[in-house]
């Protein structure tokens, strides 16, 4: 076997060994007992302490230092930089710093939960300042003498920094503020008033994931605290959840991580367990949930064939036509929490959870600085103040395992989808008549083809310019926003 061969077989090992500590995650988040919660911790950090051994494996070195890169053709010159990336990374981190981190972010995740159930911001202070500690310490390992943001930033979107992205924020936030400040001030639907059975919630959110493309026969819709899509290949599970007053919650959520499943599902099958056998960063993922869930999910022409399979799960639940239901969808509320929030104050929750984790990575805020930081800078941009810790500091999960770095993502997931859908529309001339009868598969078809066959061949940004045909920059989003809203 070549040098290549040798540390592909050995690679596709790690691989699998990965998916195995997702399912755990999964597991964890899904079915898992409560009492299993300090003995998952455990598991979770052997699993870890395997993984950093392999990714920093000396032989590593020793093949990549026998392969003639001027060899190799595009795609195991793209599994090449993979691993060499991972190597690189994985070598400055200690390996008693990593099964930390990986312990703590399962124990955390459970006593946050526990503390926004019980809305008690100090039952999870401590853990939040251990974990803060440890990502301290892991980006200045990564960063070795840089910016300690970027580093952990690159965990989630290579070649993008903290200052790149405060560039784009800053050109969006204005023009995002404006159209808030416009569309809130006229006449708002009115909100539903119906109680909405939460098994038909299921049952819906399950005929809608087919509808995108979710194969059920690789995959399976489960209820979680916080909805989330974890696996690759030929095994991806999502979760969604319901409120029985709510059943946008539902529907939107499982339309989002369809987005991001089918994503996984569709990356070429020769990439399976290497490398480039998931999606190539999280802006890249998010613009795939994001596309699906508004500029398709949430558009005139798909909302009104969604209104006739709501009044055929529901009956008569109060809405008096599409046009109505259109408005109601993507009605715009003076609201707390992220994931509920229209497409327009959407970034806006980003900005906000950027800018804090930036300043907590820097050493300006302090664990006990953040609900007071989180509440003054809420009320500063939204003009209301927080009611409660779970609609303020506790409403995410990320902070609590370990996902320092990750939220921007959601916000540059926007801005590349701004530029899909400006390049699907050219490529689906019919594309409302396509969604008007609930057909998606146009959509979903030129996406796939488009982003999600490639998997991680390319990189985040020269993909979407591959795709769309453009540098990805804000303006696409805000056109198509203010479009929509204005």
């Amino acid at each position: 076997m070549s040098a290549y061969d040798e540390l592909m077989a050995f690679q596709r090992q790690t691989e699998a060994l990965g998916q195995i500590a997702g399912r755990l995650g999964w597991d964890q988040e899904t079915m898992m007992p409560e009492g299993a919660a300090g003995q998952r911790a455990e598991e979770f950090a052997a699993m870890e302490s395997v993984l950093h051994a392999r990714k920093t494996h000396p032989q590593i070195g020793e093949w990549l230092a026998k392969i003639d890169a001027s060899t190799l053709d595009p795609v195991s010159a793209a599994n090449v930089r993979h691993i060499s990336r991972s190597f690189e990374r994985s070598q400055r981190v200690p390996a008693k710093l990593a099964e930390a981190i990986a312990k703590l972010s399962s124990s955390a995740q459970r006593i946050w939960a526990d503390a926004r159930e019980k809305e008690d911001v100090a039952a999870f202070l401590p853990a939040l300042e251990e974990m803060i500690a440890l990502k301290r310490d892991e980006a200045s390992a990564l960063a070795q003498g840089g910016d300690a943001y970027d580093a952990l930033l690159d965990d989630y979107e290579p070649d993008t920094s903290g200052e790149d992205v405060a560039a784009t924020f800053a050109a969006m936030r204005p023009r995002l503020v404006a159209l808030r400040d416009k569309v809130m001030g006229a006449e708002q639907p009115p909100e539903l008033k119906f109680e909405f059975d939460e098994q038909k919630q299921m049952r819906l959110a399950r005929s809608l994931a087919k509808t995108f493309g979710y194969d059920m026969q690789k995959g399976r819709l489960d209820k979680a605290v916080h909805p989330f899509s974890s696996g690759s290949g030929d095994d991806v599970r999502i979760t969604t959840r319901t409120a029985l007053t709510d059943p946008f919650n539902s529907i939107y959520s499982t339309i989002h991580e369809t987005g991001h499943a089918t994503y996984e599902q569709n990356i070429a099958s020769e990439h399976l367990l290497t490398p480039l056998g998931g999606g190539v960063s999280l802006g890249v993922h998010e613009s795939q949930s994001r596309i699906y869930e508004n500029q398709l999910g949430r558009s005139r022409a798909f909302t009104g064939w969604l209104f006739g399979q709501m009044k055929d799960a529901f009956g008569d639940f109060g809405v008096a036509n599409e046009d109505v239901f259109f408005r109601t969808v993507n009605r715009l509320n003076k609201g707390y929490i992220r994931t509920e929030s229209d497409e327009v104050q959407y970034n806006l929750h980003i900005m906000l959870r950027f800018d804090l984790e930036r300043d907590v990575i820097a050493g300006k805020l302090e664990a006990r600085d953040l609900e007071e930081a989180w509440n003054s800078r809420f009320e500063a941009d939204f003009g209301y103040g927080v009611d409660k810790p779970s609609n303020g500091l506790l409403q995410d999960v990320h902070w609590s395992c370990g996902l320092w770095g990750y939220f921007p993502t959601y916000a540059l997931g926007n801005v590349y989808a701004g530029c899909l859908y400006e390049a699907l529309r050219v490529a689906r001339p019919n594309l409302d008549s396509e969604l008007a009868v609930g057909n998606v598969s146009g959509a979903t078809g030129w996406l796939k083809d488009a982003v999600q066959v490639h998997g991680g061949l390319y990189r985040p940004t020269e993909l979407i310019e591959r795709a769309s045909g453009l540098v990805p920059s804000e303006g696409p989003l805000l056109s198509y926003l203010e479009k929509k809203f204005g």
